[in-house]
């Protein structure tokens, strides 16, 4: 593993309130939080405590109402559209709590996706695709539709379709919870492995105690504001 840690993420006052007038909803409330290199964080919380919201904003896929979110350095606020997509789409992996496969495609196809975004050739969008089906050890669904895959094997497909433009942050919302006991088992030693061997930055929101066993990082939210920020 690399060790070469540094400042990935940076919330500065970070508030962010949906809704108007009575029906204000306020998700964050002034947070300021760094997120290291090499990470493994698990944001925990009660439902409705803020999760989503920072992973969002950690995700670049929102804008705080108030506060500064820094991405390696660079103020986010200040970014266009056009160059939001493209940090999320080179720097940044997302694993969603419904996998987001397209079902048309078939597990090799959905791996490439992003690559095929960034205009990268065929040739190496397949070699590559192939290798991370190799290291997740599901060379054998190559071809499968996700109606043919199972829960786990969809977790993985999405998680190598994450690790396939080789970000720096792999974000991952509640990815256990449409999953059995077993196979978030798996999920935890998978995500362990991605931020070990690959040296890759996770960010995970949960509320499974599984998941928060493999981080050792906690952060515990509470009504939109940290309540306890703790190494394990």
């Amino acid at each position: 593993m690399k060790s070469n840690s540094h400042t990935l993420i940076r919330f500065d006052t970070v508030s962010r309130v949906y809704g108007r007038d009575a029906t204000l909803v306020h998700a964050l409330h002034q947070v300021s939080v760094e997120i290291t290199s090499e990470e493994f964080t698990a944001i925990v919380g009660p439902s409705g405590c803020g999760k989503s919201t920072m992973l969002q904003l950690m995700g670049l896929l929102d804008q705080p109402t108030d506060g500064q979110v820094y991405f390696e350095g660079c103020s986010t606020t200040t970014l266009k559209s056009r160059q939001l997509a493209d940090l999320r789409l080179h720097k940044i992996g997302f694993v969603f709590q419904d996998f987001n496969l397209i079902p048309v495609l078939s597990a090799i196809e959905n791996i490439e996706f992003p690559l095929q975004l960034q205009g990268t050739s065929g040739k190496i969008r397949r070699k590559r695709a192939y290798d991370l089906l190799a290291k997740l050890d599901i060379e054998d669904i190559a071809n499968r539709r996700p109606s043919d895959m199972s829960g786990g094997q969809q977790q993985r497909v999405a998680i190598a379709r994450a690790l396939v433009s080789d970000p720096v942050i792999l974000i991952a919302d509640e990815p256990s919870a449409n999953l059995d006991s077993q196979t978030t088992q798996d999920l935890c030693d998978l995500l362990r492995t991605v931020n070990q061997d690959f040296a890759i930055t996770i960010a995970v929101a949960s509320h499974d105690p599984l998941v928060m066993e493999y981080a050792r990082r906690r952060i515990h939210l509470l009504d939109g504001r940290i309540n306890k920020d703790e190494q394990v």
